[in-house]
């Protein structure tokens, strides 16, 4: 299965909504009435891999491009959530009826400790080359640095090269420019599902690349199984059928930690999904923007990069960010490592519209060089809170009745709302997803992870106690107050569906 398909596909995945079903109308803003084709060229439908998409644009947007409208359709198919929590955010002293965000995967609980280090004065340094045009790759001396600090905790086998280091705003801008310089339009990247979907935007709105879904499901087949477990043999599953189908596959995505279950792949599995990537020739995105984040002190994670040996190196490309292991999202900071010069310069290319301000870059070669602090203050204090917050999470759902994976790294726990829904279908979850908002709780239902299980939902439990007691207390009163499905119609009891770090 894959989205979107240029000649009869579904709608691309949205987040948290559906799109308008207006036509497209003729207005532009200085009143002049305009004809729109009301059917679009089908060479451009191909070239964008989207299908007739008519139902998808408001009668506002003619005056955009084809691909300009699009766009458009994405922001307003999937930000609904989002704009409605904006518009009525909690706030203990302001608007404590606000709406409670259990939805955004970020860290809230180590600002403190966070703007205490970064407003120490090694922090605040201004220079002559910090305010002119850098190398487009990153300033050298941040390079330096990113390539000890990933040496360093991603326990690499030999010490990692700063000329295989990119750094650029944030993991949204390196999905995005990968996939441009990986695939051509309409070529694809497999990736497990349920995932992270907004990876369905960073790949296709510049590159027009498409994903092809390993669909995984909560089924355990086996005693040395887990529900949504990723294997080579779904992986050949999915790309024989991509190719069935003529659609090219260029590449792997694979996040681990995986977001939104949490996830953690053995060295073992690892090398197997690598292996099967260099057999078919397929180039390997690894995301692990969550590596810091593993809280379970019985978990043990291995990043890619330590590997003693990459079946394919240059097809091998590593993501991380500070987004997420240090709570700094809106510092828009991702880094690449790649041995592969070649996309290494590609991609550094389009760092001339995705780069960091040399001030920035400043900041963050200071702090990952503070390895004493980051190992001995900040890792062990975030480690604890985020430990204690999904403890207290971990316990209300189990008060509740509600089965829920989690295995002790990230943000999240995927929990299981089946029973919840009237009929097994989107809809109902999607209704029940409303219902959470109306009761001033935001969270993410499985259908924007792509879950091919109606009732699944992802809640974020780093944030402070105070919102997460009351989040709690709102999830319980929809729940309580929702009636049920009868016994009969219950998915099948699964003791593995319960907090279970492996």
């Amino acid at each position: 299965m894959f989205t979107p398909d240029p000649k009869d596909p579904p709608a691309p995945p949205t987040c948290l909504g559906s799109a308008s079903t207006q036509d497209m109308a003729s207005s532009c803003q200085d009143g002049r009435e305009e004809e729109c084709p009301r059917e679009p060229d089908p060479k451009r439908l191909k070239l964008y891999g989207v299908g007739n998409p008519i139902s998808m644009f408001s009668s506002d947007s003619s005056c955009l491009s084809f691909r300009g409208r699009v766009i458009k359709w994405f922001w307003d198919s999937a930000e609904e959530g989002y704009r409605t929590f904006h518009m009525d955010e909690y706030d203990e002293d302001k608007n404590p009826s606000g709406i409670i965000n259990l939805g955004t995967s970020e860290n809230k609980l180590c600002f403190d400790l966070l703007s205490h280090r970064l407003s120490q004065s090694d922090m605040l340094w201004i220079e002559p080359s910090l305010l002119q045009y850098p190398d487009w790759r990153g300033h050298l001396f941040l390079r330096e640095e990113v390539a000890k600090f990933l040496s360093f905790y991603c326990k690499s086998s030999a010490p990692l090269k700063p000329e295989n280091v990119v750094v650029l705003n944030g993991g949204a801008s390196l999905f995005s420019a990968l996939a441009t310089v990986l695939c051509e339009v309409g070529e694809a990247f497999l990736i497990p599902t349920p995932y992270y979907g907004a990876i369905t935007q960073h790949v296709y709105l510049y590159g027009s690349v498409r994903l092809v879904y390993v669909y995984l499901d909560s089924k355990v087949t086996g005693q040395d199984t887990r529900p949504f477990q990723l294997t080579a043999e779904k992986l050949e599953l999915a790309l024989q059928g991509a190719n069935a189908e003529g659609v090219k596959v260029k590449g792997l995505i694979l996040i681990n930690p995986q977001n939104p279950l949490g996830d953690i792949y053995s060295p073992r599995e690892l090398q197997e999904f690598l292996e099967f990537a260099k057999r078919h020739e397929l180039h390997v995105i690894v995301d692990e923007v969550y590596m810091l984040s593993v809280f379970e002190e019985s978990l043990e994670y291995r990043s890619v990069l330590s590997l003693e040996r990459l079946p394919d190196p240059q097809r091998t490309h590593v993501m991380w960010a500070t987004s997420k292991d240090f709570g700094m999202s809106g510092m828009r900071f991702g880094t690449l490592y790649t041995e592969n010069q070649h996309v290494a310069t590609s991609v550094a290319s389009l760092c001339r519209y995705h780069g960091l301000s040399g001030l920035v870059q400043y900041q963050m070669a200071r702090l990952l060089q503070d390895r004493d602090w980051i190992s001995h203050v900040y890792l062990p204090e975030n480690h604890a809170r985020l430990k204690a917050a999904h403890t207290y999470v971990s316990e209300e759902l189990k008060a509740l009745g509600i089965p829920f994976l989690s295995r002790g790294a990230g943000f999240f726990i995927w929990i299981d709302l089946r029973k919840y829904l009237h009929m097994a279908t989107f809809e109902e979850e999607m209704l029940l997803w409303r219902r959470f908002l109306d009761n001033k709780v935001l969270l993410s239902l499985g259908k924007a992870f792509e879950c091919q299980e109606p009732g699944w939902f992802r809640v974020i439990f780093s944030d402070k106690a105070q919102r997460l007691r009351l989040g709690m207390q709102r999830i319980r009163q929809v729940l309580e107050s929702k009636s049920q499905v009868s016994e009969d119609n219950l998915p099948c009891p699964n003791k593995k569906l319960h907090d279970q770090p492996r």
